[in-house]
């Protein structure tokens, strides 16, 4: 019964969500053409809405696939270095100051998705020659990776001018801020490829969760699932940082909140924790945007606060059961 609760609530929330913020909507001006009401719930509130939840779609999934392949409660996209990339990259965009590169593209969103490529390939790379505990050496090669971007990156604030760091500094925080239907549209689709493709290779996931040999008993081309499934991860992740900045703890929390609510194989969670994801990303950024301050709260912050202690039981609790 507390699961139907949790997921009304959810539900509800996604509905009010719209109607929450610094200025308090007219719901019998909302549906009227031409009113301030109407822009501001349709070409504001709307999309934001709906960008935030296909976020949340993008980050649960990430971190559902990152912690299946690799047999490991802890692993992200963002343990992986590879989110530090992609804003490695965007703030070299932002250095160099850039505008739009080809077909009116934001210069921070190609270089934050070739960030985020260059990160998955060099770990893919760089995995050929990890001989024993694979999977542990991985996640030490990412935490190394994250840390090498980290230092790099506080040379861009070194070197930056006050607007350039201002910038850079806004970005890290994360913000699902959008304006117009561009960015929900093209992250919806994006949300929807890597939703489908994940569906696709369901069962072969399931296998792949016992381990690798189970999958090749059964004729699963272990390494090209592997490779196409994070190749197509980090094209989303990587997509998805370079517009909202980095929005940590989502992957990790919501695969482990599901498997929870839900303890069936895989395959069986993939659609919950979509939906959870989503969800839960919306319930986050209407609390930044229901709380009366100053200044907006960015999501990276509020994700932080929940998913901190949440990341640190994860590993106490691993710890206890070794």
């Amino acid at each position: 019964m507390s699961r139907y609760l949790l997921w009304f609530f959810l539900l509800l929330i996604l509905i009010i969500s719209p109607f929450l913020g610094a200025f308090n909507l007219k719901v019998s001006e909302v549906f009227i053409n031409g009113t301030l009401d109407n822009s501001i719930f349709f070409d504001l509130r709307i999309p934001r809405v709906l960008f935030a939840f296909f976020a949340g779609v993008i980050l649960a999934l990430s971190g559902l696939l990152f912690q299946t392949l690799f047999r490991n409660a802890l692993m992200t996209p963002y343990t992986l270095g590879i989110s530090s990339g992609a804003v490695l990259g965007a703030g070299i965009a932002i250095k160099l100051g850039l505008g739009s590169l080809a077909f009116g593209i934001a210069a921070i969103s190609i270089f934050g998705f070739l960030g985020a490529m260059f990160t998955i390939l060099l770990l893919i790379t760089l995995a050929k020659y990890l001989q024993n505990s694979h999977y542990e050496s991985l996640l030490l090669l990412g935490i190394a990776l994250s840390l090498f971007y980290t230092s790099a990156l506080m040379i861009l604030f070194y070197l930056g001018n006050t607007m350039q760091n201002d910038m850079l500094l806004r970005f890290t925080m994360g913000s699902l801020s959008v304006i117009g239907w561009t960015y929900p549209i093209t992250i919806g689709i994006i949300s929807l490829i890597l939703f489908f493709v994940i569906y696709l290779f369901r069962y072969e996931l399931q296998l792949l969760s016992i381990s690798d040999e189970s999958a090749k008993l059964r004729g699963v081309n272990t390494k090209k699932i592997t490779f196409i499934l994070l190749i197509i991860s980090s094209f989303a992740i990587g997509t998805l940082v370079s517009i909202s900045g980095p929005i940590g703890f989502v992957g990790l929390i919501i695969p482990h909140i599901v498997t929870k609510l839900y303890p069936v194989p895989v395959n069986k969670r993939i659609v919950k924790t979509a939906l959870f994801g989503g969800f839960f990303l919306v319930f986050c950024d209407t609390i930044t945007r229901a709380l009366q301050t100053q200044s907006e709260l960015p999501i990276g912050i509020v994700t932080a606060l929940i998913g901190g202690p949440f990341f640190i039981y994860l590993i106490i609790n691993k710890s206890k059961s070794i």
